[in-house]
């Protein structure tokens, strides 16, 4: 028998307005990358939402329509409610993705504990292609934990952290301890990234993810947990995306910082969201995006005001301070440095994120150091570069390779190739040794190319050598 055609959704065609079915597309996809979001929106799809053949929409469109509407429900936009349509299979010719909720293989279970916060997490995005599985170290250093779907270990029994993302049996039961498990999760990766850069991390803690997205997909949990795994599963997606950036991902980063800005939006979160947009500032700056960056750490800013963390509104600034000093304002960028020092000065409290421990003095001075590197000015970048190496934590052996890169970079700018090729020469023994970044890589090439006319320097012959047997082992 034939399906019962569908009601016009008269209330989202009121929406619209005068704007023509793709005018108002054009608006979706404007709102959209408002908030980080990315939807194929067109003026097909707009038609299919007012025939009613779109009954409720996917959670990415629903961000976009909140965003657009804040004071409309998606009942008051003439959408059927979610639960009405939960575990329901499309009918024919229905599109799942853009349209219709991707819903369909879920329980048919109504429990409240599990409805719509435990899908929060699934949209579109970078899941599906995380499919490498873990494999085993040599060095339990190493090993990276993975949030448990149930499934049975390598070693034989039971395995608290799973294998590759697979189903869950049945209606599996999510509490505390899986919870626990993706914020571990988070903690060893930080940890292991300090220690040795992002390269050979970033598909192992890829997959970690994975399993935590099958987590949130098909587990059953209460309200309480949910807010342990959204805001776990964020903290995990931005660490992911870290790795991804440090790697040189870049696209795979911002799709990343993306689904934890989703994240943090759809939970109310807005630590997650500072952390989100904090990183996806930063990761515009590295990509020659200044504007953005600006706009982004602004907007962390923002999140971050009713936290209580001067630490972190420090840091936010910095970001910001990143963004103007590519954009060449001198003015603005000196004005968000004074202003990050004084936020800094004012003390570390409680309320400072678990995710900040390697923001101290030496990051700092690590990141003044870019901006007037930016903006050309390379002596003054050589003083905090070189403060930056000084008080940096033996703990953070990452970012003692990345400043002396720094220093190095900003040494053969100002003219002293010789203190140059010695700064490099020590990134260069971090590099090979314990380190593995190909961002790091980079700056050191770029020093090398810069100190390339000042081989006759023993120093710099020295290191142009070392640099190029490394890059040829590393290629």
């Amino acid at each position: 028998m034939a399906p019962s055609p569908s009601a016009p959704n008269t209330a989202f065609r009121q929406l619209r307005g005068d704007l023509s079915p793709g005018e108002f597309a054009a608006a979706v996809r404007r709102a959209a990358r408002e908030i980080g979001e990315q939807v194929s929106c067109d003026a097909r799809y707009i038609g299919r939402v007012e025939s009613g053949e779109i009954r409720c929409p996917n959670y990415a469109y629903e961000r976009v329509f909140k965003h657009m509407f804040p004071d409309c429900a998606l009942t008051d936009m003439g959408f059927v409610p979610r639960e009405e349509v939960r575990g329901r299979r499309p009918r024919r010719g229905t599109t799942v993705g853009d349209g219709d909720i991707g819903n369909y293989n879920s329980s048919n279970s109504n429990n409240e504990e599990s409805d719509v916060l435990r899908r929060a997490f699934m949209t579109s995005g970078p899941a599906a292609a995380l499919a490498a599985a873990l494999p085993h170290a040599s060095d339990s250093d190493m090993n990276l934990p993975l949030p448990s779907t149930g499934g049975v270990s390598r070693h034989g029994g039971a395995n608290a952290w799973g294998e590759a993302g697979e189903a869950l049996p049945g209606a599996h039961r999510v509490g505390s301890h899986e919870a626990q498990a993706i914020e571990e999760a988070v903690r060893q990766i930080r940890l292991l990234d300090d220690r040795h850069g992002a390269d050979g991390l970033f598909q192992r803690a890829g997959h970690s993810l994975r399993n935590a997205y099958v987590l949130l997909d098909q587990g059953r949990y209460s309200r309480a947990v949910a807010d342990r795994l959204h805001a776990g599963s964020g903290e995990l997606a931005i660490s992911v995306g870290w790795l991804a950036h440090d790697s040189g991902h870049h696209a795979d980063a911002r799709s990343y910082y993306a689904e934890a800005l989703a994240t943090a939006r759809m939970s109310g979160d807005p630590a997650l969201e500072a952390h989100a947009f904090c990183n996806t500032a930063f990761l515009a700056r590295d990509v020659g995006r200044p504007r953005e960056a600006v706009c982004a750490a602004q907007a962390a800013q923002r999140a971050a005001k009713a936290l209580g963390s001067s630490r972190l509104l420090s840091l936010l600034t910095l970001r910001e301070a990143g963004g103007w000093a590519g954009l060449g304002d001198r003015t603005a960028c000196e004005r968000a440095l004074l202003r990050a020092t004084r936020l800094y000065g004012k003390g570390p409290s409680d309320a400072d994120p678990e995710w900040m421990t390697f923001y101290g003095e030496a990051e700092l001075e690590g990141l003044e150091a870019q901006c007037w590197s930016q903006l050309g000015d390379y002596r003054r970048a050589v003083v905090h570069a070189r403060r930056g190496v000084a008080l940096q934590d033996p703990h953070f052996i990452r970012n003692i390779a990345l400043y002396s890169a720094e220093l190095a970079g900003d040494l053969a700018a100002s003219g002293d190739p010789e203190e140059a090729a010695e700064a490099a020469q020590r990134a260069l023994d971090l590099l090979g040794e314990h380190v593995k970044s190909s961002r790091i890589r980079t700056m050191l090439d770029a020093a090398a190319a810069a100190l390339g006319p000042h081989r006759r320097w023993d120093a710099v012959a020295h290191f142009l050598t070392r640099h190029a047997g490394h890059a040829k082992r590393s290629a």
